[in-house]
């Protein structure tokens, strides 16, 4: 096993053993073995493609598959055993087509000739030899490159197949990760490729969340500012953990009538500030954070839990029969959910206590995505004029259980009360029940959304830099950023593609970075590693 794709990899250099978020070594080797087969089948559909043999199916399953090997996903073996076959299947037939069509069937990497072994064991032992460490490159800078771009993809991925639940699809997305993974098998790419595959990687990183970002607010409106109960009412409950609104959705349909409360938890949270979804009557409130204390959370919730993504760490044994998941997500003896029928969830919800009685806590106001903030952008920028706001801070990123991430809540308590915070993703649990105030009727704390909603963070940015006739550079504007997996390695890559600078990220830096490569992201980019609140906010604002 070599696994460093997430940021609380061991020692800060690699998981080895077994992995720190709970993956074990055999999930790892059929994870690489899935890479390795997605990498055959996708040399075929780019032969493919040039002769006008496209398959809907196989794009899907490029996508879907690949997301799957996202940390804290899929550790399901059994599931990893069906996408290898399959793989191969939908290779196999596809070159008989391209074949058929005069395309070019003829192949020097081994992973179009690639056959499953007939045992789970020695398909682990197959998985064992084409791993991270495999990948031809004529200079470990290029591997490291090959590296970024592929925990990239993986990352868009998740993004480009939560948006085709939604139906909202572009074949350049599907096109750019066969591409992308033929890289993989590269042995002559060049250090400045691998650099232009990762910038590449970026750029449609963005566009894979310009397309979730229509799907999401095209089925259920843009979102409103919505204040969130951190409470629970007495009765019957599920949780819902992750991103996939699509879910949520039907899991609220299928409720209906039923005395059940549906709450959110993790990213889940900012839900509740879309029309199409916080129209239903007992879609009550927000339970807990997305890493904080979890065990005792899942232990404590007295109902059912639907897990959608790749939000937590696998939770407690003794309490897996209360707990489902869906999509992409799979865990050895948890119970899993096809076609979003969600009867199960139901009669486990109804099965179990529920809440004995109502609690009330503070609240939370989520809903600021782009619509809503630059609909005050006038007030914004007379604010920013008149000096009434000195500075903008995007605080945001992924949550982790590693020690130091705390960090972020001290970063945040210390900016100056002229200052505003924008945040999103699970990062902003660190600090988003924190009543900042306001400058001027503008909240001091702004909920852009889940971390797909960097594109609406993005377009805010934008946005203003217009409006003030300056660069995105040269706004009041700093980033300080916290990364976990692989959806904020492609967010980061999609702002280096935007040419935007001095970024500072942290808990650590990626260990799949090269000394070389690192070097040469902080001389082009300005990318800073975190130091001290106190020393970054002095830096920052003088």
């Amino acid at each position: 096993m070599f696994c460093y794709q997430c940021e609380q990899t061991a020692k800060g250099e690699a998981c080895t053993k077994a992995g720190v978020c709970g993956k074990q070594a055999d999930v790892a080797a059929l994870q690489d073995l899935l890479t390795y087969a997605l990498t055959g089948l996708s040399l075929v559909t780019v032969e493919g493609r040039k002769v006008g043999v496209v398959d809907r199916d196989i794009d899907l399953f490029i996508c879907g598959s690949f997301f799957a090997t996202l940390t804290n996903v899929n550790f399901d073996p059994e599931r990893f055993t069906t996408m290898l076959r399959q793989c191969v299947q939908y290779r196999d037939a596809l070159i008989i087509k391209v074949k058929g069509a005069g395309g070019n069937v003829r192949f020097a990497h081994d992973s179009v000739r690639f056959k499953p072994a007939p045992t789970s064991d020695e398909l682990v032992a197959q998985g064992e030899k084409t791993g991270l460490k495999s990948y031809p490159a004529v200079s470990d800078d290029v591997l490291s490159l090959k590296h970024i771009a592929l925990f990239g993809m993986r990352g868009i991925a998740a993004y480009a197949d939560h948006a085709a639940i939604l139906g909202k699809e572009d074949v350049a997305l599907y096109a750019f990760l066969q591409e992308g993974l033929t890289e993989l098998a590269n042995e002559n790419m060049t250090l400045d490729e691998g650099i232009n595959l990762v910038l590449k990687c970026g750029e449609m990183n963005l566009r894979a969340m310009e397309l979730l970002d229509a799907a999401h607010t095209g089925a259920y409106g843009h979102p409103v500012p919505t204040k969130v109960p951190l409470g629970v009412k007495k009765g019957k409950a599920i949780l819902v953990s992750g991103h996939d609104l699509k879910d949520l959705e039907e899991l609220l349909k299928q409720t209906a009538g039923k005395g059940i409360y549906v709450y959110t938890h993790g990213e889940m949270l900012p839900s509740h500030g879309y029309p199409g979804l916080k129209k239903y009557e007992r879609f009550y409130g927000h339970y807990g954070t997305a890493w904080q204390n979890q065990a005792k959370e899942f232990g404590d919730f007295p109902g059912a839990i639907l897990m959608t993504t790749n939000c937590i760490q696998k939770p407690q044994s003794s309490y897996l029969s209360n707990i489902f998941t869906s999509g992409q997500v799979g865990w050895p003896g948890v119970n899993h959910i096809t076609n979003r029928d969600f009867t199960t969830v139901i009669k486990r919800a109804l099965a179990l206590p529920g809440f004995t009685a109502d609690m009330e806590k503070a609240s939370v106001t989520v809903g600021f995505g782009r619509n809503a903030i630059l609909s005050v952008a006038d007030k914004i920028i007379e604010a920013v004029k008149n000096k009434s706001i000195r500075h903008f801070f995007l605080v945001a990123g992924c949550d982790g259980a590693k020690p130091g991430r705390n960090y972020y809540t001290k970063f945040v308590e210390l900016i100056p009360k002229d200052c505003v915070v924008l945040t999103l993703a699970c990062g902003k649990f660190r600090f988003f029940d924190k009543d900042m105030g306001d400058i001027g009727g503008i909240p001091r704390l702004l909920d852009v959304g889940q971390c797909n909603d960097a594109y609406s963070a993005i377009q805010v940015a934008l946005a203003l830099s217009k409006a003030f006739g300056v660069g995105v550079n040269e706004l009041p504007l700093s980033m300080v950023l916290s990364w976990y997996e692989q959806k904020a390695v492609a967010i980061l890559l999609t702002l280096l593609a935007l040419g935007i600078k001095n970024i500072r990220l942290g808990p650590s830096l990626p260990a799949f970075t090269s000394p070389n490569v690192l070097d040469f992201l902080v001389k082009r980019f300005e990318i800073k590693p975190i130091t001290t609140p106190e020393a970054d906010l002095k830096a920052i604002l003088g």
